[in-house]
């Protein structure tokens, strides 16, 4: 992978790891029509650099994410129950992360043979298109009120697991997620931003040690260093000017036009690799 290449696929995913699109999704229909081959590295390139997007969500929310509870515990609250209180932002995320780091661990092999296939990501965006045109109706518009319990963060997190197909979109299953446990637009949008930095921590960690394992990852890595830190520089810059315009969006018109973009940019993939183009990586 040339530097060229790594700052294209970069941009893709800057502009797209907070969009219900699928980030990931882009990234390999990218690498297909830049006619990148897949290998161990490229495989690692395309999760790694999404931490590169997602550490804008640490500097644009920093006041936010790094929070303490600062009210009252309950009365008569044991030791843990103020611990867990005084915690209680980072406990929820904590709660939503477990599924998808048990899924991810369960069935890597299978997300990665998943990663090679242009034909499963376009199929889903068609998929997840098709739903997100009815999404606004089928969910209320929930409530500020509305508290983010255990229950509610492991139900999302849950949702997220879905993501692990490429095409499905992280952002649009935890922010679906969220909605489906009457969280507003806005809040289960802000919630997903901040269960991506855990998620994509680990995902991005684990890829790179699966890489330095083995002589032959390692050395991939080496010799690519540089492609990757530029990669990632790029995706957070291209990632920070995104995330709020969308959350403006989201809250103002909804789904339906991701909905309409995934079905057109999924239809035109599909009728071309029926044509006989080659988009395969």
């Amino acid at each position: 992978m040339s530097i060229f290449e790594s700052i294209i696929i970069a941009i893709v995913e800057g502009l797209t790891e907070f969009l219900p699109v699928s980030s990931t999704g882009h990234m390999i229909i990218t690498q297909g029509i830049l006619g990148v081959e897949s290998d161990d590295f490229v495989k690692a390139f395309t999760v790694i650099i999404q931490f590169g997007a997602i550490l804008s969500v640490v500097c644009l929310y920093w006041k936010r994410f790094f929070r303490l509870n600062t009210g009252p515990a309950p009365d008569g609250a044991s030791a843990l129950q103020q611990f867990l209180h005084k915690f209680d932002f980072y406990w929820k995320l904590l709660i939503a992360f477990i599924p998808a780091a048990v899924f991810g661990l369960l069935f890597s092999d299978k997300i990665d043979e998943m990663l090679e296939s242009v034909t499963v990501v376009a199929t889903m965006l068609v998929i997840g298109g098709i739903f997100m045109l009815f999404c606004d109706r089928i969910f209320d518009k929930g409530s500020d009120d509305t508290k983010l319990t255990e229950r509610r963060a492991l139900h999302i997190g849950l949702f997220q697991c879905i993501a692990m197909i490429p095409g499905v979109s992280r952002s649009m299953a935890t922010i679906v997620g969220g909605m489906a446990q009457k969280l507003t637009r806005k809040n289960a949008a802000e919630f997903s931003f901040f269960l991506a930095v855990p998620t994509m921590c680990a995902a991005s960690g684990y890829k790179l040690l699966k890489l330095t394992l083995t002589p032959e990852g390692l050395q991939l890595l080496v010799n690519n260093l540089g492609v990757l830190i530029i990669g990632n520089v790029v995706a957070f810059t291209v990632a920070l000017l995104a995330m709020k315009w969308f959350v403006a969006f989201l809250t103002k018109y909804g789904f339906k036009v991701f909905g309409i973009y995934r079905i057109i940019a999924g239809g035109v993939i599909l009728i071309l690799m029926a044509c006989g183009v080659s988009l395969s990586v």
